[in-house]
């Protein structure tokens, strides 16, 4: 059986390539493996047959890289999901179109049964909370790319951490990454709540208004996303450090562990993964079982598309449970907007967030 897609944003993550990961000069103009397009390409069973944009021009660029025909480029998505009869959509569009593009695709004529969305899931706690609700009313399975977890490292190392307990009861978490908050660093916060299963209850924060990344992708609207950090305790008391103020060209994402059975340290960016096991009351190291080397962005982070596009396979023939849901990735997303709310308003916030609070909008490109 074929399964037929369609993508909503022709931008660098739908198949035309992402600042700071690949040849500036290739970016907007080839099309490029590691995004949805290229991850479609690589299943058996899925066809790319449409691509929806506002903007004409991008949106001929891409079509004639990833050999869409011209009747089936549709400028807004509204036309797309009004003509086509599509198993599954991509919403690849900034942030803050999230939430209208994910809604009025499920709800659509389209009927599509996965919608992959990128992330962060939205700008505001509010939309995403009710992305998930309208999937669930429409039996739609939403999808987020936090593109960490279709990784099979990181797939075995939660089995280690919250099913194995090589950790024990963790304690203590410290993560660092790159600015900014939305843009990058939703990788780093959404991996913390992957591995330990938990939800933030106490957030607090500090934002530091820089955002390099704007100068680079031309945006043509101010965006609030910056860098920023802060402390926050987990709902099982896990107490953590964050801290994403970093320029890119000296970052390092790390995460280190410490349970009251082993600690663990991972450093993505420079390939390095270290455990020790809590023995007779001495940290002894140990390899990680099942998980061979550390995880990096060549090895791990290039397959993660086609991980994830296989995924969306096994959910439309019914073969699998959505390890990347809305309901995950908007545990994320607090922790974000409880940076800004504590930030701004000097106090600690809890989550989850009161009503009024839901709505605020940290905008994103």
């Amino acid at each position: 059986m074929t399964y037929h897609a369609g993508i909503i944003g022709t931008g660098g993550i739908a198949g035309m390539g992402i600042l700071g990961m690949h040849d500036e000069e290739a970016i907007g103009r080839e099309k490029i493996d590691a995004s949805h397009a290229g991850g479609y390409a690589a299943t058996d069973d899925i066809e790319l047959v449409a691509v929806a944009d506002v903007d004409e021009s991008k949106l001929d660029t891409f079509g004639e890289a990833w050999d869409i025909p011209a009747d089936r480029r549709y400028v807004g998505h509204e036309a797309m999901l009004e003509a086509e009869d599509l198993d599954a959509v991509s919403v690849c569009t900034p942030s803050f179109l999230h939430r209208d593009h994910v809604v009025y695709a499920a709800r659509s004529a389209a009927d599509p049964s996965v919608v992959w969305c990128e992330k962060p899931i939205a700008s505001a706690v509010s939309d995403a909370e009710e992305m998930v609700a309208v999937c669930d009313d429409t039996d739609t399975e939403l999808v987020v790319n936090h593109s960490f977890r279709f990784t099979d490292k990181l797939r075995r190392l939660r089995d280690l951490v919250r099913d194995e307990g090589i950790l024990g009861d963790v304690k203590s978490v410290s993560a660092q990454y790159r600015m900014e908050l939305m843009r990058n660093s939703t990788h780093v916060l959404d991996t913390l709540v992957y591995l330990l299963d938990a939800r933030a209850s106490r957030v607090s924060g500090h934002i530091t208004g820089e955002n390099e990344a704007l100068d680079a992708l031309d945006a043509t609207e101010s965006v609030v996303d910056a860098g920023g950090g802060g402390h926050v305790v987990m709902d099982d008391g896990t107490f953590v450090t964050v801290d994403c103020t970093i320029p890119r060209d000296v970052s390092s994402m790390t995460l280190s562990f410490i349970g009251t059975e082993g600690k663990l340290y991972m450093n993505n960016d420079d390939g390095e993964w270290r455990y020790w096991s809590l023995e007779d009351g001495e940290h002894v190291e140990r390899s990680l079982p099942g998980i061979e080397g550390a995880w990096t962005w060549e090895s791990d982070y290039k397959g993660s598309f086609a991980n994830a596009a296989a995924h969306v396979q096994e959910l439309l023939g019914g073969d699998a449970e959505n390890y990347s849901p809305g309901v995950a990735a908007t545990r994320s997303l607090e922790i974000i907007v409880g940076f800004y709310l504590s930030h701004y308003t000097d106090s600690t916030v809890d989550i989850p967030l009161p009503g009024p609070l839901r709505e605020v909008p940290i905008t994103s490109w």
